[in-house]
């Protein structure tokens, strides 16, 4: 591929990523909004681009949360470098729940 075609095509890829987040994002708010109505627990469903961990805290401590809850990372990595929910919990900031 010469260099001429390549930004285009990182173009159409970076264009082809976002439309796959905002379809899955589209999907979860919806699915989100059913259990909501089906089991009358109120919801507020944001969809942000980053960093998990940055962003997870960032909202947290927008909305002022008493709490939150992730799921266990299953990748093996992450045992040594910490995960998600480790990096949370070490945040100290609110109560951390780790589902599996």
């Amino acid at each position: 591929m010469s260099a001429g075609l390549a930004a285009p095509a990182a173009a159409g890829a970076v264009a082809a990523r976002r439309e796959a987040d905002e379809q899955t994002a589209d999907d979860m708010r919806r699915r989100a909004e059913e259990f909501s109505r089906e089991f009358g627990v109120p919801i507020a469903f944001m969809a942000v681009r980053g960093d998990p961990f940055t962003e997870l805290r960032r909202v947290a401590d927008e909305i002022r949360a008493d709490a939150v809850v992730v799921g266990a990372s299953a990748h093996a990595g992450h045992r040594l470098v910490g995960s998600l929910a480790v990096r949370l919990v070490k945040a100290a900031r609110w109560p951390v729940t780790v589902v599996p």
